[in-house]
């Protein structure tokens, strides 16, 4: 049986939404560009995620076609669903771009004028952008409608952002100390109420 994202009209939502994100994931890099104000932290944490993004990719697209793990039953639904998350994940993560805006670097960064921002989706989480990026990667799996494709694509970048959380954190601690040490304790790290 066909998945959705390969039958005509679906696969034009699928990649339309899936260019979508390469096209913000381009801009944002180029923006970050003419923004080296601030000292870089480190460079390790950059490489982790990029690895993890491009394997969970590689690896949930490889496993879409492996028919042991397809999703049968209300394979439409949650191949909608799958496009709802992925346009969820790509509004949730420009925005939280767009809010950030001159602080906004994609490698870890701490200008000496940054302060903390408080405001927009930072009123509820402390990393809006990569919970942004997970729920795309959930929607992705979802719209490729393969639970092993959906397994991968939701574990494998997580943990490589993960880890840049844990150095991103370390990084605005000593940037911003007791600034950012009191927001910290009042917001989650990714879902409210969750982690």
């Amino acid at each position: 049986m066909t998945p959705p994202y390969e039958q005509p009209g679906a696969n034009v939502a699928f990649w339309t939404l899936f260019g979508l994100f390469m096209l913000g994931e381009f801009v944002s890099r180029l923006r970050s560009r003419f923004n080296r104000r601030g000292r870089r932290t480190e460079r390790w944490s950059l490489l982790v995620v990029v690895a993890c993004v491009v394997a969970g990719m590689l690896g949930g697209f490889e496993l879409a076609n492996w028919d042991a793990a397809s999703i049968g039953a209300g394979r439409w639904p949650l191949f909608i669903l799958g496009l709802v998350l992925i346009a969820v994940g790509l509004c949730v993560r420009q925005y939280a771009i767009l809010v950030l805006g001159r602080f906004f670097t994609v490698d870890v960064r701490v200008r000496s004028d940054q302060t903390v921002v408080d405001r927009g989706p930072y009123r509820w989480v402390r990393h809006p952008s990569y919970s942004g990026l997970i729920i795309f990667f959930v929607g992705v799996g979802l719209a490729l409608s393969n639970w092993a494709s959906l397994i991968v694509l939701a574990l494998v970048p997580t943990a490589g952002l993960l880890a840049r959380i844990h150095s991103e954190e370390r990084a605005l601690l000593g940037g911003l100390g007791e600034d950012y040490r009191r927001y910290a304790a009042t917001r989650r790290r990714l879902f409210p109420g969750v982690w």
